[in-house]
């Protein structure tokens, strides 16, 4: 964590990873990441902590499979959405994204159950911006 501000363009500016999340600061014990997004995530649940998105360029949609059934949520730019604990979810930008996200410290991108990764998703606990 910094005791500066951080502009969040120049963050993330500073790379052009996809499904690659930088820790921009933390809150207590919550990170606060940035990432570029763009085609499909992967099926993923977090079993113990609801997961906050905020779309800060760009559209994503997240595939829920709930318990009435599935359905996507659309969140355009400036939307924001919170996937509950417990919720199989699959985010998918269409076109290239830039979200922020709002998760306890170590929590993993690809959750605590998840399909097989794809290559282009990064199986992280959030990487230190640089």
């Amino acid at each position: 964590m910094t005791n500066e501000p951080v502009s969040l363009s120049a963050a993330l500016a500073s790379f052009t990873d996809r499904w690659s999340p930088r820790i921009v600061t933390t809150v207590n014990d919550y990170d606060v990441r940035v990432t570029h997004v763009e085609g499909e995530h992967l099926w993923h649940v977090h079993d113990h902590t609801d997961e906050f998105f905020l779309v800060l360029e760009g559209e994503l949609h997240i595939a829920l499979r709930e318990p009435a059934g599935e359905r996507t949520v659309v969140l355009p730019r400036g939307s924001v959405f919170t996937v509950p604990r417990g919720t199989e979810h699959k985010p998918y930008a269409p076109v290239p994204t830039q979200i922020l996200l709002l998760e306890p410290t170590g929590t993993s991108t690809v959750g605590d159950h998840h399909d097989e990764i794809p290559d282009h998703v990064d199986a992280t606990t959030g990487h230190a911006l640089t």
